[in-house]
């Protein structure tokens, strides 16, 4: 492994995203200097936090799988998350609705979801249920230690005897395909692989590889923190301080300084203030490191970007028989990913989740109140419609309509505060393409083949985020942080993968975790950014109103 030349005594962070944080602690732990600069008022980055009239608002992602991997970042500066947030297990960890009005508790526990799976679809396809469950289980031991949480110098990195162990597994065959082999039924084969919306890519045009993705959401466990997803950044932000980081909230890195010859970067410039470093991480968006870097690496072919969304955040004053996470699934299927990912045009039969966070903790919305946050699947930028400015309103009414239609009648008269998120709010954030979720993990954009975390022409910067590897989503980018902290210090400590359900929900120390591997419309869970602006309603007038956290 490849790591940084020169002094690296102290480093500067920028960003205090979940992969800037976790990078700052992996780095204590290794006995550097860590300052911390953030252009928002709060940690957390997409993770942010916003309070819309008595609504505690997650701006972020709404899924937490493998806490293993933020209480291993702790661990590293003797901390437990256990100790600073108090996790929830979801069961089950959603709730699927289908076009045919059938339904079904997606259990991660093995028995409950057999269970469930023979009263949907019969004993036959419970039986295919446990044998995809340890297909699932084997796909991720096989990929976890050497392609997910790896630093890679080079394409010869992935020659190794996973490689050929996830070729028998047949990882790089169709994943669409692969599920077919353990469920005909079709319900059934969505709900393991509509992850592949995660990848920017249709299952049936997504390698088998990346349903270790569904390994996470149906395997390893959904965890909620009490108070909100936003607990997770607060927790680690606060342990890195009492560990001796130095944070400097509101401060917007605007330049680099140099050496003479310019290989390294000896400061960073944020307005009139000037802060010295050995070493550099940024993990701010893709765009932004490439400007300040001033150059970008060479590539045959231009980055693809993932799909983006639209996100509804909606208090309202009744509820519905909705769980905390329910995965709402069109009739369409083919034609949406199609839509999603090729044509550029808005689901035509959408296929939603909806969050209820309230019904897990109450405390987020006023007394007798519930808050959603719907998440519709849009193109980005690049492939799909631009002028949200004007489409925002009449899309806004097309998903509230459409949850009626789906069984949450009197949703819009329900409705007394809302803030709407559209890829043009994204794109005024500096998201690339209008989407959170970055680049797509196309097999020519995953692995060693994605924009590496050491850019060229800089001996003592790093890149951790959702642009660089191992990828997007909550689990890959503190794995992007820790693996940027290795590259600084040349330790990467990599903890023994443990298949078994639950395994990281412990808060036990060094426990270890899948990635979201792949991530684009990380649909279920990272949709967001610290100081979004979109449309507010407030008991049905319409204004507008930045969210800030």
């Amino acid at each position: 492994m490849r790591t940084l030349s020169g002094p690296t005594d102290h480093v500067v962070v920028v960003g205090a995203g979940l992969s800037g944080l976790s990078a700052a602690l992996h780095l204590l732990g290794a006995g550097r200097q860590v300052t911390v600069v953030e252009r928002g008022p709060v940690p957390g980055g997409r993770a942010g936090r916003a309070e819309l009239r008595g609504y505690t608002l997650d701006t972020g992602p709404t899924v937490l799988t493998m806490p293993g991997l933020v209480d291993e970042a702790l661990a590293a500066v003797g901390e437990r998350l256990a100790d600073r947030v108090d996790l929830m297990d979801l069961h089950p960890a959603y709730h699927a609705r289908f076009a045919d009005g059938s339904r079904l508790d997606v259990h991660t526990r093995p028995d409950a979801m057999e269970d469930a799976v023979h009263r949907l679809a019969g004993p036959a396809e419970a039986a295919g249920y446990r044998r995809l469950r340890r297909w699932l289980e084997d796909l991720y031991r096989v990929q976890m230690r050497t392609f997910i949480d790896a630093n890679f110098d080079s394409p010869l990195g992935l020659l190794t005897a996973d490689l050929a162990r996830l070729a028998a597994l047949g990882g790089f065959r169709g994943w669409d395909g692969r599920i077919a082999r353990f469920l005909s039924d079709e319900r059934l084969r969505r709900v393991f692989s509509f992850q592949a919306l995660y990848a920017g890519v249709a299952p049936a045009r997504a390698l088998a590889a990346y349903a270790v993705i569904a390994y996470m959401d149906t395997v390893a466990g959904v965890h909620f923190p009490r108070g909100g997803m936003h607990a997770v950044p607060r927790a680690m932000a606060e342990a890195a301080r009492r560990a001796g980081a130095v944070f400097h909230y509101d401060t917007e890195v605007t330049a680099l300084e140099r050496s003479p010859g310019g290989s390294r970067v000896t400061a960073v410039r944020a307005g009139d203030r000037r802060i010295g470093c050995d070493a550099l991480v940024l993990s701010c968006e893709l765009p932004t490191a490439r400007r300040l870097l001033g150059r970008a690496p060479r590539r045959p072919l231009p980055l693809r970007y993932a799909p983006s969304a639209v996100v509804l955040h909606a208090g309202t004053r009744r509820g519905w028989d909705l769980g905390h996470h329910t995965l709402s699934f069109g009739a369409a299927w083919g034609r949406t990913f199609r839509e999603l990912t090729r044509t550029g045009h808005l689901m035509s039969d959408p296929s939603l989740l909806i969050t209820s966070p309230t019904a897990s903790d109450p405390a987020l919305a006023p007394d007798g109140r519930h808050l959603h946050y719907v998440l519709a699947p849009c193109p980005n930028l690049h492939t799909g419609p631009r002028d949200w400015r004007a489409l925002a309103p009449r899309y806004r009414d097309h998903l509230v309509a459409e949850l009626e239609r789906r069984g949450l009648d009197g949703f819009g008269a329900a409705v007394e505060s809302e803030h709407l998120v559209t890829p043009a709010d994204w794109a005024d954030q500096g998201h690339a393409a209008g989407t959170p979720f970055s680049v797509a993990h196309t097999f020519a954009q995953t692995g060693p083949f994605r924009p590496r975390n050491l850019p060229p022409g800089c001996d003592n910067v790093v890149l951790a985020g959702c642009g660089t590897t191992p990828g997007v989503g909550v689990p890959t980018v503190i794995i992007s942080g820790k693996l940027a902290a290795a590259r600084v210090t040349g330790i990467h400590l990599r903890p023994a993968p443990r298949p078994a359900p639950h395994a990281a929900a412990t808060g036990t120390a060094g426990a270890a975790g899948t990635a979201r591997a792949v991530g684009a419309v990380g649909a279920v869970g990272t949709t967001g950014t610290t100081g979004t602006t979109g449309t507010v309603r407030t008991s049905g007038t319409a204004g507008t109103q930045g969210a800030r956290p």
